[in-house]
C-alpha cells in the first residue's frame, strides 16, 4: 500500500451536489441501497451528508449552499447531461439491485448485461441526472495484476 494512502475502510470518496438534497438522500436510500450514515441540514439545504453503502461512502451536499466546494461543481442538467466522473459501486446481485432501482424510477443508460471482461452491471441516472454504474464485477478480486 502506499504511504501516501491512509489505513481506513475507503480512501476514495466520491462527493454530488443536489438541487434537492433531502429528497435526493431519501431516494438513493430506497433505490440503491444506500444508508444515511450523517445528515446535516438547515431547513431544506443540506451542508453535508454522508450515505454508506457497504464499506464505500459517498458524500453530497445542496447545490444552494454557497460553499466555495458546491461552486466549483455543475449539474448535469447545465452541461447538456454530460457527466465527467460517474460513481462504479459493486452489489451482491445486479439483477435484484436492477430491479430495485429501476422500480424507484432510475432511468436505465446501459442495461443490465453479463460484460466480456467479467461481472454482470448496468448504468442508469437518478432524478437530477448523475450518471451511476452498479454491478457484480470486483477489481479488487478479478486477478488482472498491473
Amino acid at each position: 500500500m502506499s504511504t501516501l494512502a491512509k489505513e481506513t475502510v475507503a480512501t476514495i470518496i466520491p462527493s454530488l451536489r443536489y438541487r434537492d438534497a433531502l429528497a435526493a438522500i431519501d431516494w438513493l436510500c430506497n433505490a440503491f441501497g444506500f444508508r444515511k450514515h450523517a445528515v446535516h441540514a438547515d431547513g431544506n439545504t443540506v451542508h453535508h451528508a454522508q450515505l454508506t453503502f457497504g464499506n464505500g461512502m459517498i458524500m453530497l451536499g445542496s447545490v444552494d449552499n454557497d460553499s466555495p466546494w458546491g461552486k466549483r461543481m455543475v449539474q448535469p442538467g447545465e452541461i447538456g447531461g454530460r457527466e465527467t466522473q460517474c460513481a462504479c459501486v459493486i452489489v451482491a446481485d445486479a439483477d435484484a439491485h436492477y430491479a430495485q432501482a429501476r422500480a424507484a424510477g432510475a432511468v436505465i443508460i446501459d442495461a443490465l448485461e453479463t460484460k466480456d471482461y467479467g461481472g454482470r452491471g448496468y448504468s442508469c441516472r437518478d432524478p437530477e441526472g448523475h450518471m451511476w454504474w452498479f454491478g457484480t464485477y470486483d477489481p479488487w478480486q478479478s486477478g488482472i495484476a498491473s
